[in-house]
């Protein structure tokens, strides 16, 4: 008996214009669907394989990732992100990261979309940072009210923006970059956004930055750590250490650690890793956000908090699903006609 293809399957194109409509204004939303996500991780009820890099011998600093992953409970489907970084793009007006991400349905395993996905990738960044600040913060018993930000790119306003639909209100702010362009650009954001009562200084040196800041902020592309000093950190500030290599060692044994997934973390020469290569072991870290979310660990006030996601492909499937969903139930989807062609088994 020949089986016979019951509903051919539909193929969409979600483009960057349309992920940003449903993206913009809607912080909240995706902050709860990060929230939602991280604690099926926690309950086990996600897939999230190791990230596979693409790297270029003539091309070192170079990089296209692939994040294979699955995410089950009401978002229930596969899919995986391929986001490259080439950091040279920047010096030719361009974003270091651009990305696509594709659905796949988990019933038949046939992709269902590409979205465009840098969009997609800064959010659930922001949102999983802010998610952890707010929460951390909360947990300590104080709110920071001086926030710094060392690097001032695409994450770094994302994380500005998305702490502020948090509900954090910030009396001072702080930037420091390599870049005085890049410092001057961000500040200039900063202007336009933070309200006129906040105070905003373009710091020199990351030192001056940490010591005026009880919210710490690390958006940079650094390859190995630059900020070595524990005595920079006795103010025992709450540190987002997004991009995951810029702190010692010395500085992460100093602290009370939490991350996003402990075997993904500590790996590739991230910072935690490193600390680990250095003591053989794990004990410096207390335990995951979704500890912090289900109460099983408390962050303390008094030592400094740091809080390093290595970024989970089940974070961007969550997202992507809810703006596919935005964007179907708006019947604003651009179908390929004919993109699965050979459906039947025999022709």
């Amino acid at each position: 008996m020949t089986s016979q293809v019951s509903q051919v399957p539909s193929f969409s194109v979600i483009s960057g214009a349309q992920v940003h409509q449903v993206l913009a204004g809607a912080e909240d939303e995706v902050v709860s669907t990060v929230e939602a996500a991280y604690r099926l991780h926690g309950e086990a009820r996600t897939v999230n394989p190791d990230s596979y890099f693409l790297r270029f011998p003539d091309r070192p600093s170079s990089r296209i990732i692939a994040l294979p992953a699955s995410v089950g409970g009401d978002v229930d489907v596969h899919g995986i992100k391929w986001i490259s970084s080439f950091p040279e793009n920047v010096a030719a007006g361009l974003p270091r990261a651009s990305a696509v991400l594709v659905l796949n349905d988990a019933r038949t395993g046939y992709p269902f979309a590409c979205l465009e996905s840098s969009i997609i990738s800064a959010a659930r960044t922001a949102a999983s940072a802010a998610l952890a600040a707010d929460r951390i913060s909360r947990a300590r018993g104080t709110r920071p009210t001086r926030v710094g930000f060392i690097g001032t790119g695409l994450i770094a306003r994302y994380l500005h923006t998305y702490l502020a639909a948090s509900g954090f209100a910030f009396d001072a702010l702080g930037v420091h970059d390599l870049s005085a362009e890049h410092a001057e650009g961000f500040t200039g954001y900063l202007r336009r956004t933070a309200g006129d009562g906040a105070e905003i200084t373009v710091h020199d040196k990351p030192e001056d930055l940490i010591r005026a800041s009880d919210l710490v902020v690390f958006a940079t592309v650094a390859g190995e750590p630059h900020v070595t000093d524990p005595e920079w950190f006795t103010h025992n500030p709450l540190v987002l250490h997004v991009s995951l290599r810029d702190l010692s060692p010395q500085i992460i044994l100093s602290a009370w650690n939490a991350v996003d997934d402990i075997d993904h973390c500590l790996k590739a020469n991230t910072s935690p890793h490193l600390a680990e290569q250095l003591t053989g072991n794990r004990d410096f870290v207390a335990g995951t956000l979704h500890d912090v979310l289900t109460g099983a660990i408390t962050p303390p006030a008094d030592r400094p908090v740091v809080f390093s996601p290595f970024g989970l492909g089940v974070l961007d499937l969550a997202v992507a699903k809810y703006v596919y969903d935005r964007v179907r139930d708006a019947g604003q989807l651009h179908t390929v006609p004919g993109f699965f062609h050979e459906l039947k088994r025999y022709g």
